[in-house]
């Protein structure tokens, strides 16, 4: 598509032989999970990946040892004639990043651990002429890293997590939006005054609202500050099977349905294979949602007001009450809600046209689907347009009809939308990394085990990390917590204290629960 108005304009930025930005279609990523010292196992997925739709293809580089192999798996592919782009995942050491950059399409950094040490969580003191020597210390930093990309054609992802920001962001912006914000500009700042364009930026987090809010904030102050990056899109530990995907559609989906982003990945704790069809789905979907929005001239701009305000209905929904589910704590005879169906292609933009004509009166918006292939892409579907009006601040009461679903599983969904919008607890919130190079357990296997054994406990938030970049980081949030150590081996966090070290996986479960127990946070299922 060379005209697409409804996208944030953007610069394009190249990396081999795939473009990102404005004009053309949103790009599909994937990560693989292969050691990357494994010169086989990694091209063989790589392949597979590029097979299944992937555009860009991420591989962990923790080493110089594993970023200097990343020329053998380059080469091949190249043999193979496989020409999917490659990207180096880089933490810690900005050696790293040098030496992956003369071999691969593009290198990720993190802002959090580039320059400054890994997070400690400590509180650090600085005066404004000794902050600002630190940005400049940065500055000269990354500087010569981007003089290294410029001389090999190499482009560079600013990839911002929430888990890992710096102890000197935390101190001076906080561990949220500002915090996530500045420490991606602090590296857009540097590009833009080397004239380095070939850059596209990331704000990730597990919290689906934490994410989308953080997005929509970026995107204001980089128009602020002239920055034109494209952006790439993604739930971080979203999880697996249906929940995973509801995630992963309400955080992507509902950006993308307001013309932001330029590069997606779904990140599934599954074969990154099936990362991909989603990816394509939620793309494709919510790409239709932004031109309807855009032809309607009733797209959303910058962030989340808040709750839309309406009365109380006699039947107890509107006001600051939890968000009901017709045909589970409201039906739609209730006196006092107006029920708004939709079956047109056009959910949102219809439902935002209603909306603002309403006033105070509370109303429950039940969307119909028919016509899609699978009960999948009906959840999905869902996921993105219903999780957009939730963020929108629409708190009224939601349904979901379709003749590939049951009436139970229409009220399963709503659900988990709800509890992706981080808006109620149906069940515990567990939260799981794709895995990559760097896990050294069976994660796929220990998060099945996991769900079913703790899911009851509701009022809990239990991460299931592959390794120690993203936890304990990304489980700053969480009750508890797994964190991949050692070949095998799980230690065990509440919250961000390690008090179980080198714990045989097949053991950790166990260990887990008596953790729980004896901190009187068990509760037996009813």
């Amino acid at each position: 598509m060379a005209n697409m108005p409804y996208r944030r304009p953007t610069v394009q930025v190249h990396v081999g032989n795939i473009t990102i930005g404005s004009g053309v279609d949103v790009v599909l990523q994937s990560m693989t999970t292969t050691p990357t010292l494994d010169t086989e196992a990694s091209v063989a997925q790589v392949k597979a990946l590029a097979g299944a739709g992937a555009q860009l293809v991420r591989l962990t580089a923790q080493a110089i040892a594993h970023a200097a192999n990343l020329a053998n798996i380059e080469r091949r592919l190249a043999e193979d004639g496989c020409e999917v782009p490659l990207v180096a995942d880089i933490h810690f050491v900005p050696a790293v990043a040098m030496e992956a950059a003369k071999h691969v399409e593009k290198v990720r950094i993190n802002p959090g651990n580039f320059y400054d040490p890994g997070r400690t969580f400590r509180k650090m003191e600085f005066t404004d002429e000794e902050y600002a020597a630190e940005i400049e210390k940065l500055g000269e930093k990354f500087a010569s890293f981007l003089d290294l990309c410029r001389q090999n054609g190499t482009a560079v992802r600013i990839g911002v997590n929430h888990g890992s920001l710096s102890d000197r962001i935390m101190s001076r912006f906080g561990d949220g939006a500002e915090g996530m914000v500045e420490s991606a500009l602090e590296f857009m700042r540097v590009c833009h005054r080397v004239n380095f364009n070939d850059v596209v930026v990331s704000i990730k987090a597990s919290d689906v609202s934490v994410m989308t809010d953080t997005v929509r904030l970026l995107v204001e102050r980089m128009a602020a500050e002239g920055l034109a990056y494209p952006l790439h899109l993604g739930v971080t530990e979203a999880g697996n099977a249906l929940e995973g995907r509801v995630k992963s559609a309400v955080g992507i989906g509902s950006l993308l349905s307001d013309g932001i982003g330029d590069t997606i990945r779904v990140s599934l704790s599954e074969d990154p294979c099936n990362e991909i069809p989603v990816a394509r789905f939620i793309s494709e979907y919510a790409g239709e949602n932004a031109r309807m929005n855009y032809v309607a001239g009733v797209q959303r701009r910058g962030r989340c007001g808040g709750r839309r305000k309406t009365v109380v209905a006699s039947c107890g929904i509107g006001g600051n009450n939890p968000v009901g589910v017709v045909g589970d704590t409201l039906h739609v005879t209730e006196a006092g809600v107006e029920v708004l169906r939709i079956s047109e292609r056009d959910k949102i933009s219809r439902a935002r046209r209603v909306l603002a004509e309403s006033g105070d009166a509370p109303v429950a918006i039940v969307l119909a689907y028919n016509g899609l292939k699978t009960k999948e892409e009906v959840i999905t579907a869902a996921a993105v347009d219903l999780g957009t009006l939730l963020l929108d601040g629409y708190r009224d009461a939601i349904g979901l009809e379709s003749d590939m679903l049951t009436a139970q599983e229409c009220v399963e969904t709503c659900r988990m939308i709800i509890q992706a919008c981080g808006l109620a607890r149906y069940k515990a919130d567990i939260v799981a990394c794709p895995g990559c190079g760097r896990t050294l357990y069976n994660l796929q296997e220990v998060l099945d085990t996991v769900k079913p054994r703790f899911e009851h406990l509701r009022h809990l938030k239990i991460a299931v990390m592959g390794c120690i970049v993203n936890g304990p980081g990304e489980m700053a949030g969480a009750d508890y917590g797994y964190v991949g150590g050692a070949k095998g081996m799980v230690s065990l966090y509440r919250g961000v204290e390690c008090v179980r070290r080198d714990i045989p996986q097949a053991e950790a479960p166990d260990v887990l629960e008596q953790i729980i127990r004896e901190d009187g946070q068990w509760t037996d299922p009813e």
